[in-house]
């Protein structure tokens, strides 16, 4: 990690795309997988929860393809096969054979498509404020991928992804603006989910029958408050997904790991430790 920019870890090249990810711990590993906000890094979304699963596991958490400070080649095409490529790949040359995933909203996604084509990989999914399947078009959801740059704008989207208001600080707002205007992040951002938005839910999700033939345990996270990705699609998914269990925590918002950061520990905890 860098002393002076905690986002930046370790990096790897792998067909063409150089990859920031950080690496820690030992034993079994974790991968986590960040969400879609504007100005959003693997540190920014996992900071507050990766220390504590090192002292367990080994954590791989990088920055997904067209976020943070992962660099792609001109041209390169976003997708949720490239995503997944891109995970296999780097758990391929990091020699991790097996590995758990969590995966937060946008990240969700990527975990369950990720253990649905590579199933002799994934031991165990996690999934909090997860996307996956289809559903409509969340206002707050516009909001995130419709995101233009201003503080006015920033401050307001921490204001929809929390349920405690007094997470929304003017050095939060501060950070995440700086953020989502460093270098070409914005330019990369606003091409992830173009309008119509609808089409990036239906994108990232796997039809009902991908759904079902995911076998490994699987538990789902999610805020009842979220105004981003509604409590209803995790039901949804809970109903599809033959192994899963639906943990909801009440008064949260989009964002468990900061705001019910050692209730949602505890569940990856439990979760990690059971005997399947």
């Amino acid at each position: 990690m860098s002393a002076n920019v905690p986002e930046i870890g370790n990096s790897i090249t792998l067909d063409g795309v150089t990859i920031n990810y950080h690496d820690r711990g030992q034993g079994d590993a974790i991968l986590l997988i960040h969400g879609s906000g504007p100005g959003v890094t693997a540190w920014a979304n996992w900071r507050l929860v990766l220390p504590e699963l090192a002292t367990t596991h080994r954590v791989v958490a990088p920055d997904m393809v067209g976020f943070g400070y992962t660099q792609t080649p001109p041209g390169y095409q976003t997708s949720p096969d490239n995503w997944v490529a891109q995970v296999i790949g780097l758990m391929d040359a990091l020699g991790i054979a097996q590995f758990s995933i969590i995966g937060n909203s946008f990240g969700g996604a990527i975990a369950l498509r990720t253990a649905s084509m590579y199933p002799e990989r994934v031991k165990k999914v996690v999934l909090m404020g997860s996307v996956g399947t289809r559903f409509p078009l969340s206002e707050g959801l516009d909001k995130v991928w419709g995101y233009q740059p201003s503080r006015e704008a920033m401050r307001e989207l921490i204001g929809i992804f929390a349920y405690d208001q007094s997470i929304v600080t003017d050095d939060l707002v501060e950070l995440r603006y700086r953020a989502s205007t460093r270098a070409d992040a914005q330019e990369r951002f606003a091409r992830l989910f173009p309008v119509p938005r609808q089409k990036g839910i239906d994108m990232l999700a796997l039809s009902d029958a991908q759904l079902n033939a995911i076998r490994m345990p699987v538990a789902l996270v999610h805020g009842r408050d979220d105004r981003v990705i509604p409590f209803r699609v995790s039901e949804m998914l809970a109903a599809k997904l033959p192994n899963a269990t639906l943990h909801p925590i009440d008064h949260c918002g989009h964002w468990v790991q900061i705001e019910k950061k050692h209730e949602f520990l505890g569940i990856v905890s439990r979760f990690m430790e059971e005997n399947t």
